[in-house]
């Protein structure tokens, strides 16, 4: 059975309608299928589609990117990668279900793929512990990433999770110390790291394992430091807020690769990944295969150099800004209360005095 957003109800009774008119054994028996119709409702739903797709705000792309029925990793690693073989084990405490990590093949070459799992129904979700990842599972990729960076192995991760799991075991046995350790593993590899953003990429969960050469990101995923919904509760207490936070975080692809957080954004076909799933593994092969080729000829070295760089020249180049309309700089508020500053001899000196007229001017 088809999952439907909000935002896609008429796309729903109409998809309902076509499987009716597909379907020739109707109530009153077999019938004659109407193609003339089932044509008109197809480039009904298509326009539709358009329509809705490509005018959502960032509340609705981020419920794009949380759809259940989207591709996630263990679909992408099955369908993009052969001769997989998983590894397990963090070799200090256990095996981490929410994170599939092994070595594959890739276009003839071996590569090290990670991805994050949030699970296909309630009892796979349960098992991976939706897509959130504890200590040990970010132990285990340090592991495997060292090892391929040994036997000179390029890094694939595909990224998908809400956050890093909250629990108080986790936190016990050393969450913080792990997501570190996992971005220190990351920056000091001397093999590429290519890095797929295909669902939620939350907070400090997602940068472990996405401080890359290459970050690329579906069209209809978000990357933000935390939830629209927690942003709501921290700022407003109101987790209805959720828009206004989505959009202030500028969490979307596009709005990421003008910032020059991502590298390249990934188009998804009419209606989402969700609904052309074997076409996103092509386009996700194509980018993947490209960005490859690029690392073939660096050395260790200039990789380990590339990848410091790219992260070093995040906000280097532009200041920061208050999010408004108006857009008023940071710097100039500064330059503004430095030259107040400068006169405050005689700001202390004629301030009393006006206060005294006004006070005169009112009794």
């Amino acid at each position: 059975m088809k999952s439907y957003l909000e935002f896609e109800r008429d796309i729903k009774v109409l998809e309902e309608e076509l499987e009716k008119l597909k379907d020739p054994f109707n109530q009153g028996g077999l019938s004659e299928v109407d193609t003339n119709r089932i044509s008109e409702i197809q480039n009904e739903i298509n326009e539709k589609l358009k329509i809705s797709y490509s005018n959502l705000n960032h509340w609705q792309k981020t419920q794009v990117a949380r759809h259940e029925e989207r591709p996630k990793a263990k679909f992408l690693i099955e369908n993009l990668f052969v001769n997989f073989v998983g590894l397990s084990g963090d070799r200090k405490f256990s095996e981490d279900e929410s994170v599939i990590a092994g070595f594959a093949l890739f276009e003839g070459k071996s590569v090290l793929v990670i991805g994050q799992e949030k699970g296909e129904d309630l009892d796979s979700r349960l098992k991976r512990n939706f897509g959130m990842m504890r200590p040990e599972g970010y132990r285990k990729c340090i592991r495997l990433m060292k090892l391929a960076d040994k036997f000179n192995i390029p890094v694939i991760s595909l990224i998908d999770t809400p956050g890093a799991y909250p629990g108080i075991g986790a936190e016990q046995r050393g969450q913080a110390e792990a997501i570190a350790s996992s971005i220190e593993c990351c920056m000091s590899l001397k093999v590429p790291i290519i890095s797929i953003i295909i669902g939620e990429g939350g907070s400090g969960g997602a940068i472990a394992l996405a401080s890359a050469n290459k970050v690329l990101m579906l069209e209809n995923a978000i990357y933000s430091v935390i939830s629209p919904e927690g942003c709501a509760s921290i700022l407003w207490r109101d987790p209805s807020k959720s828009l206004e936070a989505a959009k202030a975080m500028k969490l979307t692809a596009n709005e990421l690769l003008r910032l020059g957080i991502i590298d390249e954004v990934i188009e998804e076909r009419l209606g989402g990944a969700h609904r052309n799933k074997d076409e996103i593994v092509t386009l996700i092969r194509t980018h993947l295969a490209k960005h490859l080729k690029d690392f073939e000829n660096f050395s260790g070295e200039e990789i380990l150099e590339h990848r410091k760089n790219k992260f070093l020249a995040i906000g280097k180049e532009r200041k920061f800004s208050v999010f408004s309309d108006d857009k008023i700089n940071l710097m100039d508020k500064y330059s503004l209360f430095k030259k107040i500053l400068n006169h405050k001899k005689k700001i202390i000196v004629v301030l009393p005095i006006l206060i005294f007229l006004f006070l005169i001017s009112v009794l």
